[in-house]
């Protein structure tokens, strides 16, 4: 893959935006706890809430990272942003609005798989992230940096109890093999979890559906 920027601009970007942004990292930090508390206790206003976390979460990343600072050094990112803004608009709507999206952890192995995606994402991958020579501000952030949320937007439709729509995890599968490209080139290799969470979730999720609409349906009457 040809990228065109280097390294040292890769993470540059990250430190000017991590600086611009401060405090949202925090917050960001606090909706995705929330988002994991309200999955916990289940209901229909908790599962609007976690919709509109995610669609926060994909929005912010769009215009706030993509648009006005990772097109600095890489012109696809003004379209990178659309197609975030546009996934973020797709949990506001189907999850927040239309409230189809139903969310509830329990301890079976999807679930768990999912509790284990978001753990990544909130605690391993950071530290992966300094062990590996990624210091603050110069590194991605949970709920502020694309890879670390889409490896928990992953995780936490791994707690839902109804069928996904599949084009809500066309964008993320498509970002995790953006992001091996990260990986390999720029010497992340937190995001090598990305690839596996990302690719892995949506097999389940699919996997998960056909289940869902085998149980659902009725056999006419004869």
């Amino acid at each position: 893959m040809n990228i065109p920027f280097t390294t040292a601009q890769f993470f540059e970007v990250f430190r000017t935006y991590n600086e611009a942004v401060w405090p949202a990292q925090i917050p960001a930090y606090l909706l995705g706890l929330l988002a994991l508390v309200l999955a916990y206790r289940g209901g229909r206003i908790p599962d609007r809430i976690i919709a509109g976390i995610l669609a926060a979460f994909w929005i912010w990343l769009g215009v706030f990272y993509h648009l006005l600072h990772f097109s600095a050094i890489n012109p696809a990112a003004r379209a990178f942003a659309v197609i975030f803004v546009a996934q973020g608009l797709l949990f506001l709507i189907v999850g927040t609005i239309q409230g189809k999206l139903s969310f509830r952890f329990s301890l079976k192995s999807v679930p768990v798989i999912g509790a284990i995606f978001a753990l990544y994402a909130m605690v391993i991958y950071p530290l992966l992230g300094v062990y590996f020579g990624h210091i603050y501000p110069s590194a991605p952030m949970f709920g502020v940096a694309p890879c670390p949320t889409t490896i928990f937007t992953l995780g936490i439709l791994l707690w839902t109890t109804a069928r996904i729509p599949a084009y809500l995890l066309v964008v993320p599968f498509v970002w995790s093999l953006i992001g091996m490209g990260a990986a390999i080139n720029l010497r992340v290799p937190q995001d090598y979890g990305l690839v596996l969470s990302v690719v892995s979730g949506t097999i389940l999720l699919l996997i998960q559906n056909r289940r869902l609409k085998a149980v659902s349906w009725t056999p006419p009457a004869s």
